[in-house]
């Protein structure tokens, strides 16, 4: 056990270190471009969406919400890694496109997608990898990849915005920032949730096919969006918006549905596992019943709050997580895809049983 912290340990500067030199770089090559005049307020403008997309994608994920510094982590490689190989991969393909054929006017629907795509999805990759008790199935996929997708959305759209700050000309501004920060600011994380969802249906499989077959097609799939929705830019605003229309909202309606049926079906998969735990008297069945619920979750916290205000309802919901953990920890011993101790099981159960003392003076 005390090795993996010390790796984990070891990690974090560094992931800190690579993501602040990177971070720096991309807005060193986006002033370049569009000068400090455009560079700072393209700063403010881009992140006026950045808020209402992160507060819509935590919403999904209230059942176990993931540790703030992998969030963090994802939107920074998003914002600095992704978006820095995605500058100069995809500026050395113009350019190697122009020099072999002369021709760089598909640049942004055939190279693009897939750089920028497997850049953020390399992201999520590396938390799969790294922080494997933290993903537990598709909605985490979707959360983390969504973070990401925020952040590298928030860095391009710093770019463009700062671009048309340059040509002196408002109503270019007012229709970039109405297009990509109002009309759209859910396509990049709606691109690489695809992926997310690919990595989600893999951390949740032990079979080779599966965990390999997974990623690539949510991979494949993030490209063509990306793709068809780079190719609507660049054919005229009624093209964009007919398709916007006919594809993009439908296909964010059903990545919202499948997040919805991922959290249900979490929902479930707590109540089951935490039966056990009922019938050797670590929890009530009521317990297990709100635990289970969004709803009953979110009523338990009020009540708490109601008696004894915020730190009452902290403890209810660190209750919450506690149970969610012991129930995720089951399910993934259960599938095989992550090997576990029984001393973890019992430091959780010691960790609930204190929890539960407190909250039970907190709940009517």
């Amino acid at each position: 056990m005390p090795a993996p912290r010390v790796r984990a340990s070891a990690l974090a500067p560094l992931a800190v270190i690579v993501l602040t030199v990177c971070g720096a770089l991309s807005l060193t090559a986006v002033a370049m471009e569009v000068g400090w005049r455009g560079l700072l307020p393209g700063l403010a403008l881009a992140a006026v969406p950045v808020g209402p997309v992160l507060a819509t994608v935590l919403w999904l994920d209230r059942h176990e919400a993931e540790p703030p510094h992998l969030l963090a982590f994802a939107f920074g490689w998003g914002a600095c890694v992704a978006s820095l190989g995605a500058l100069v991969l995809n500026t050395g393909a113009a350019r190697l496109l122009q020099n072999s054929v002369g021709d760089v006017t598909n640049t942004s629907v055939v190279v693009a997608p897939l750089v920028e795509e497997g850049l953020k999805g390399l992201g999520v990759l590396l938390l799969l990898l790294k922080q494997r008790k933290q993903f537990d199935g598709v909605v985490d996929g979707v959360v983390y990849a969504a973070f990401v997708g925020v952040g590298f959305a928030y860095l391009e759209n710093v770019l463009y915005l700062g671009r048309a700050l340059g040509d002196d000309q408002p109503a270019s501004l007012v229709a970039v920032f109405v297009l990509r920060c109002l009309v759209s600011p859910f396509a990049h994380p709606l691109f690489t949730m695809a992926v997310g969802v690919g990595l989600g249906l893999a951390a949740r499989s032990h079979r080779p096919l599966h965990r390999v077959g997974a990623p690539v097609l949510g991979l494949v799939v993030a490209v063509v969006l990306h793709a068809l929705w780079n190719a609507s830019a660049a054919s005229g605003i009624t093209t964009f918006f007919e398709l916007f229309l006919l594809l993009q909202v439908p296909v964010f309606a059903a990545a919202v549905a499948v997040a919805l049926v991922a959290r249900a079906r979490e929902a479930r998969l707590i109540g089951r596992h935490l039966q056990v735990y009922a019938r050797t008297g670590w929890l009530g069945e009521a317990e297990v019943a709100m635990l289970a619920s969004s709803r009953g979750r979110r009523r338990a916290r009020a009540a708490a709050a109601a008696r004894g205000g915020r730190a009452a309802a902290r403890s209810v919901r660190d209750f919450q997580k506690t149970a969610t953990e012991l129930a995720f920890r089951r399910d993934r011993m259960r599938r095989g895809t992550v090997q576990s101790g029984p001393e973890e099981e019992v430091a959780l159960l010691e960790q609930l049983a204190a929890q539960r003392r407190e909250v039970l003076t907190l709940l009517p």
